[in-house]
C-alpha cells in the first residue's frame, strides 16, 4: 500500500472500491481495492485513493465475478483527467495506478450519493473544472463516516434538484440568512462574513448549522469555535475601524435603555454610565409545597377553583406536592381552565381523547411506500427515534429495552408531528415532554399539556430562532442593570452573548437541575408570578451566584463556556429560586426602573421616573471602564424588549459593548 501523502490523516477507510466496467480489458479488473484518506495539511485538506496492491486484495478474480451481475445496473461514470499546472491536480498516487487519485478539497464541486437500497454505498466525486472522478463503492459501509469527516473542512448541503447531490459550499438561504443575523445586520455590519478567513468562516457556519441540527448539544462545545474563528479574524483587523464613536455608542445605549445616562470621559476607551440605584435586596423565604388539603379547601362542591391567585401564590412560594402534580399541572399549562367544573373537565378530556387518537392514526396509517414519498415525515421519525432512546434513561420511568414509557414519548412526539406539521419536531422537544409525560402517566393528558407547554415555547424550535434571540438580549439588558461590572468583564472576554445561557433557555433548564428539581423549576415558572419572563431572572440568579469565581480566577471565553457547562446537577433549586425572587421583587420596587425593563418584566409601563427626567445633579455615578478595542461590530438582530417587532424600537445588540442600533 502507498503511504498517504504527507499530513494528518484525519479518515481512513479500506474495502473501498473502483467498479471498472472495463473487465473486457487484460489489464483492468472488474474490482480494483483500495484504500481512502483524508489528509489534513497546512494549506488545505486532500481526499486520496490509492490502489491496494494485488498480493494484499481481500477478493480474488473468482470472488469479484460474483458481483458483476449485482452490479450491473450501477454506470460506473466516466473518469477524464485534465492537465493542470498549480500544483493540486488530480494525480496518480506515487506512480503505482492509473486509476489512484488525489484532490484538494478546494477544488471539490459537489458529491453524489447512491440511491438508498441499492446495494453498497457508493460516492461520486464532481470537481469545479467537470473532472468526475470514478465512483468509490464502501463494501464495509461507512460512506456516512467520510462526509461526517469531510464536514469539517467544507460546508455541505443538499442539491434542491437532486438529494443525492451534496454541493460543497453552497449558499443554503435560510442558514445564511440566520448566519448573516447572527453576527450583524448588513446596514451597520462593519465586517462581512465574506471578508474572513475562508476556513474560518466554513468552520463557524458549519457549527452553526449543526446547532440548527441539534441545538442542546452543540451549544456548548460548537458556539466557542464559531466565536473563537470569528474573533481571531477580528483582532487581525486594525481596531480602529472595529468601533463606534463614543457620543455614537451613548447614543446606542441611550435610546435603547432609557433609564441609563451616559456621558463619555475625555480618556478614549472608557465610560461613565449613570447607574439606577435598585435598593436593597429583600430577603426571601420560601414555604413547604402546596397540600392536598389546602388544595382540596380551594375547591368547591363542583369542582370549580375558588382563588386561582391564591393557588399559583402558593405553588410559586412553595410548589406542588408531588401526589398533587398529575391534577394541578393540567390547570397551570392551561389544559384545563381555572373556572371550569368537574364535569366539564371530564367532557373536556374525552374530546380530546378522540382528537388525540384521530391524528394519531393519520402517522400510523401511513404505509411504508407512503412513508417513501414523505421525506419531511421520515425524518421526523428518524430524529424523533434517536432522541427518545437518549432521553432520561436514567429515569426508572424510561429505563431499559422496550420501556413503555419510550413508546408513549416516541408516540406523543410523533402525534405532535401531525398537530403541528411546521414544525413537527426539532431536537430538544423530547426533553420537554419527558417531565410531562412522566407526572401524567398518562398518553392523552401528557399529549394535551405538551401541547400548552410547546405553545410557551414555540419560538425557540422554529428556523429563524427569533425567541431565543430576543431572551439573550433580553437577559443581557437584565444583567447590565443589575450588575454593568460583571457584564463588562464578560465583554472583555469575548462572552458578552452570553451563548453559554443558550441551552438554559432552549430547554427551560431541564439539563442544568435534577429530573425531580426540574419538576419543582417548572411548576414556579408556569404560576406566571411574579412577572413575565421569570426565567430570565433565574439566569440571572444563576450568574451571580458564579460571577466571583469568573471573575476572582479570571476566566476567559473558552473557561466560561467550560464552568457553566459543569454547573449542570449542581445547581440548589431552592436557593436560586430564592434569589430570583429577591431580584424580582428588588426591581418592582424600584421606582426608576428602565422602561425596556419594564417591558422585559411585563409591568406597568411609564409612570416611574427616570434618571433622564431629572434635572439635579447625577447621583449613583458608577464608572464603568470598557477598552475601545473591546467594541466589536459583531451583532444579531432582536425584537423589541417586549418580543413584538411592531414596537418603534427594533433595534440589534453587540456582542461586546451591548449597543442597541436601529434595524
Amino acid at each position: 500500500m502507498a503511504a498517504p501523502a504527507s499530513g494528518k490523516v484525519v479518515y481512513e477507510q479500506e474495502g473501498v472500491f473502483i467498479h471498472s466496467s472495463c473487465a473486457k480489458n487484460d489489464d483492468q479488473d472488474s474490482l480494483i481495492s483500495g484504500i481512502l484518506h483524508v489528509i489534513e495539511k497546512d494549506s488545505s485538506s486532500v481526499v486520496e485513493w490509492t490502489q491496494t496492491p494485488k498480493e494484499k486484495s481481500p477478493r480474488g478474480s473468482d470472488h469479484q465475478n460474483n458481483y458483476e451481475a449485482e452490479w450491473d445496473m450501477v454506470n460506473t461514470v466516466s473518469y477524464k483527467k485534465k492537465p493542470r499546472s498549480n500544483g493540486d491536480a488530480t494525480t496518480h498516487a506515487n506512480g503505482e495506478s492509473k486509476w489512484s487519485f488525489q484532490f484538494s478539497l478546494t477544488d471539490l464541486k459537489s458529491i453524489k450519493q447512491n440511491k438508498e437500497g441499492m446495494g453498497w454505498s457508493y460516492l461520486v466525486f464532481c470537481l469545479k473544472d467537470d473532472v468526475i472522478l470514478p465512483a468509490l463503492h464502501f463494501h464495509h459501509g461507512d460512506s456516512k463516516l467520510l462526509i461526517v469527516s469531510l464536514e469539517k473542512y467544507v460546508v455541505l448541503c443538499e442539491s434542491p434538484q437532486d438529494k443525492r447531490i451534496l454541493l460543497v459550499n453552497c449558499q443554503n438561504k435560510s442558514l445564511s440568512q440566520s448566519f448573516e443575523n447572527l453576527l450583524d445586520e448588513p446596514t451597520y455590519g462593519l465586517i462581512q462574513v465574506e471578508q474572513l478567513d475562508r476556513r474560518k468562516t466554513f468552520w463557524a457556519i458549519h457549527h452553526w448549522k449543526k446547532l440548527k441540527k441539534d441545538p442542546y448539544t452543540a451549544t456548548m462545545g460548537g458556539f466557542s469555535k464559531v466565536t473563537n474563528y470569528i474573533f481571531d479574524s477580528l483582532r487581525g483587523s486594525d481596531p480602529s475601524t472595529q468601533q463606534r464613536p463614543p457620543s455614537e455608542m451613548a447614543d446606542f445605549l441611550s435610546d435603547a435603555i432609557p433609564g441609563l445616562k451616559i456621558n463619555q470621559q475625555e480618556e478614549p476607551g472608557f465610560e461613565v454610565i449613570t447607574r439606577i440605584d435598585l435598593g436593597k435586596r429583600p430577603d426571601v423565604i420560601r414555604r413547604e409545597p402546596l397540600s392536598a388539603e389546602e388544595w382540596t379547601k380551594n375547591m368547591d362542591s363542583e369542582g370549580r377553583i375558588l382563588d386561582a391567585d391564591s393557588i399559583k401564590q402558593m405553588i410559586f412560594k412553595g410548589g406542588l406536592c408531588h401526589a398533587l402534580r398529575k391534577e394541578v399541572w393540567k390547570f397551570l399549562l392551561g389544559y384545563f381552565p381555572w373556572h371550569s367544573t368537574r364535569e366539564e373537565r371530564t367532557n373536556l378530556q374525552k374530546r380530546k381523547t378522540d382528537e388525540y387518537f384521530r391524528m394519531k392514526l393519520q402517522w400510523k396509517s401511513v404505509s411504508d411506500e407512503q412513508e417513501k414519498r414523505n421525506s419531511r415525515l421520515r425524518d421526523y421519525k428518524s430524529l424523533i427515534e434517536k432522541d427518545v432512546n437518549r432521553t432520561d434513561r436514567t429515569n426508572k420511568f424510561y429505563e431499559g429495552q422496550d420501556n413503555p414509557g419510550l413508546i408513549l414519548l416516541h408516540d406523543i412526539l410523533m402525534t405532535y408531528c401531525m398537530y403541528d406539521f411546521d414544525l413537527g419536531y426539532v431536537q430538544g422537544m423530547s426533553d420537554l415532554l419527558s417531565p410531562v409525560l412522566y407526572v401524567m402517566e398518562n398518553e392523552v393528558d401528557a399529549f394535551w399539556c405538551f401541547v400548552s407547554y410547546m405553545d410557551q415555547m414555540h419560538e425557540n424550535f422554529e428556523e429563524q430562532m427569533q425567541g431565543m434571540k430576543t431572551q439573550l438580549i433580553q437577559l443581557s439588558t437584565l444583567l447590565r442593570l443589575l450588575d454593568s461590572g460583571f457584564c463588562s468583564y464578560l465583554e472583555s472576554q469575548d462572552s458578552g452573548y452570553l451563548y453559554f445561557c443558550f441551552r438554559w433557555l432552549l430547554i427551560r433548564f431541564k439539563r442544568e437541575f435534577s429530573f425531580q428539581d426540574i419538576l419543582r423549576l417548572w411548576e414556579v415558572m408556569w404560576t406566571e408570578l411574579p412577572c413575565q419572563n421569570f426565567h430570565l431572572l433565574i439566569c440571572c440568579a444563576i450568574l451571580e451566584s458564579e460571577k466571583q469565581q469568573i471573575m476572582d480566577k479570571h476566566y476567559g471565553f473558552n473557561e466560561i463556556l467550560k464552568h457553566i457547562n459543569e454547573l449542570s446537577m449542581k445547581i440548589d433549586v431552592e436557593d436560586i429560586l430564592c434569589k430570583a425572587e429577591a431580584i424580582s421583587t428588588q426591581m418592582m420596587n424600584c421606582k426608576e426602573l428602565p422602561q425596556a425593563v419594564c417591558e422585559i418584566l411585563g409591568m406597568e409601563n411609564s409612570a416611574v421616573t427616570t434618571p433622564d427626567s431629572d434635572t439635579g445633579e447625577d447621583e449613583g455615578v458608577t464608572v464603568m471602564s470598557r477598552s475601545a478595542s473591546t467594541y466589536q461590530n459583531i451583532s444579531m438582530p432582536v425584537s423589541a424588549a417586549n418580543g413584538t417587532r411592531e414596537n418603534a424600537q427594533q433595534m440589534a445588540v453587540t456582542h461586546s459593548a451591548n449597543r442597541l442600533t436601529p434595524t
